[in-house]
This record gives structure tokens, sequence and C-alpha cells, in this order.
């Protein structure tokens, strides 16, 4: 299977390089991920534990980073075991680029193969669980590494639109309490 995305990140290319090294930043960003461990020079050792479908597995496998051009791309090829459920391998070629706005514009390109009891499952769901472990492990990253300042930034600029509601909301729960006082009495 194959897909692509881009993704716009707040922060400079060498500070989403950084991130996408660190192998504390890529724990937290993929999802379900229990350990990960290494460097970027020999590769990290992962363990991620995931629900495809009905079939629930712990991954160990292994990340290598390669054609290295700091920073603008790389390659991660990577392998993982689930024992009786199977097997999943890819890769990712992800690019960096300045974007207009003083950000980063992220793109990557994955191809992923799985095999075994999750090859069973077909290529709809396992399709549609690549896409999206890809956008979560992205999302997770993005916000990640543009900070919890940057996250809270569009809720701030929301809340102002969004005050006139809760007044708004109160009315009908106090009419919901009336009709089921009254259903009830």
């Amino acid at each position: 299977m194959q897909m692509s995305d881009s993704r716009e990140i707040a922060a400079s290319p060498e500070e989403v390089w950084k991130a996408i090294l660190d192998p504390e930043v890529l724990k937290q960003c993929v999802p379900g991920c229990e350990a990960m461990e290494g460097s970027p020079e020999e590769g990290f050792d992962a363990t991620v534990v995931q629900k495809v479908g009905p079939v629930k597995a712990k991954f160990s496998g292994k990340v290598t980073l390669s054609d290295m051009v700091a920073p603008s791309s790389l390659k991660l090829s990577g392998e993982g075991k689930g024992g009786a459920a199977g097997f999943a391998k890819g890769e990712a070629a992800v690019t960096l680029a300045p974007s207009g706005n003083g950000g980063t514009l992220l793109t990557y390109d994955v191809d992923a193969k799985v095999g075994g009891k999750l090859a069973q499952l077909g290529s709809r769901v396992i399709d549609g669980f690549a896409k999206k472990m890809a956008d979560q492990f992205f999302q997770n990253f993005q916000e990640t590494v543009e900070g919890p300042a940057a996250a809270a930034a569009p809720e701030e600029t929301a809340a102002p639109a969004a005050a006139p509601a809760p007044a708004a909301a109160e009315e009908p729960q106090e009419e919901k309490k009336g009709f089921f006082k009254r259903l009830f009495s």
C-alpha cells in the first residue's frame, strides 16, 4: 500500500529535523508505542501495541534512517514482528522544506506491506488503519514540535466566538430539567 501527504509545522526545518531524530519525541508520537531506544546512526528499537480490526498484537521492530540530508530529507525504513499476528514493514521518504510563513512543510511518501493474520483482514481494513496511524503520528509530531503554546493559540482565538454559546445552552438545560420534573411528578 502506498500513501502520501503533507503537513505544515510552525517551526523551522532545523527544529523539525532535530525532533524527527529524537527517540523521546518519536516515542511520544507513535500511537501505542511502549518503548523507543536507539540513535539515528544505529537505528531505533521500538515496541508498539496495536489493535487492527480483531487482531491485537505487540510488535517489536527496528527503524533505520538512511539517505539523510540535514535538514531537508531522510528515509525511514522499518520492520515489526507481531508473532502470530504477522509482520509489517515499510519505508517512508520524508522531506522538509521552508514554508512561506516561516514554518516547515513536511511531506511524506509511504510504502508499506503486511503479512500473516494482518494480511487476512483485507486491504480495505489495512489501508484504513495505515492511513489513520500515519495521520495520528504526524498530528502528534506536529503538536509535539509546535509545543503547547501553538496548540492553545487556535483555541484562544475561538474562545470569544464560543463564549455566548454556554449561556444559550444553559437555558434549554433548565427547560429539560423542568420537563423531567413534570414527567416524574
